[in-house]
């Protein structure tokens, strides 16, 4: 689980440096399912999953 999440980061992160919006909002999405799971499930902390989920809406939301 938790290298899915950091896997889901990483494109995330990847996809913003390279300024592809669309692709980058989609695996936002994947991404903040998977923290949501992870969090659920009690592999990482609820609020470390909320803040994981925060910084990567705000970085994809400063390519608009």
């Amino acid at each position: 689980m938790k290298s899915r999440i950091k896997k889901a980061i990483k494109k995330v992160r990847l996809l913003v440096q390279e300024k592809k919006k669309e692709e980058a909002l989609a695996a936002l999405r994947e991404a903040n399912s998977i923290l949501d799971k992870a969090a659920s499930k009690g592999v990482i902390h609820w609020r470390n999953a909320a803040r994981r989920i925060s910084r990567l809406s705000k970085l994809v939301n400063s390519l608009a």
